[in-house]
């Protein structure tokens, strides 16, 4: 869904991101510290990715949560730069959104370290 007109509506930096696994700089994004109630979705497509309950401060400098909502997101795997990591795509539109590590520190032993680029909060009510 990576259409010409994705880079008019979301910007450079988050079209760099979605569309060519970019990453935005540590503690630069706007979600990193967000504290409203709510739901984070992908910002290409609208598609809800995360729940605010699910969201905790890593201390990575990107926003971090320790659970997808069911079926928002897919795997794949990342050996770029040398290194062996786990890619999370949008489901609907298969924008880069960032990786998930199995370093997390709740039940879930996850940690979903997003850019925040990637994502519009959707506050509760």
């Amino acid at each position: 869904m990576h259409d010409d007109t994705l880079k008019e509506r979301v910007g450079e930096e988050a079209y760099n991101v979605l569309a060519h696994g970019a990453t935005e700089a540590p503690f630069s994004g706007k979600y990193v510290y967000e504290k409203t109630s709510g739901t984070y979705q992908c910002v290409a497509c609208g598609n809800p990715l995360f729940s605010s309950d699910a969201k905790f401060d890593s201390g990575t400098g990107w926003p971090s949560f320790d659970a997808a909502l069911p079926g928002a997101v897919i795997y794949k795997e990342d050996t770029a730069h040398g290194m062996h990591r786990t890619e999370i795509l949008c489901a609907v539109c298969k924008s880069h959104l960032g990786h998930v590590f199995d370093d997390g520190p709740t039940d879930t032993g996850k940690r979903y370290c997003l850019n925040s680029v990637c994502l519009d909060l959707e506050p509760k009510g």
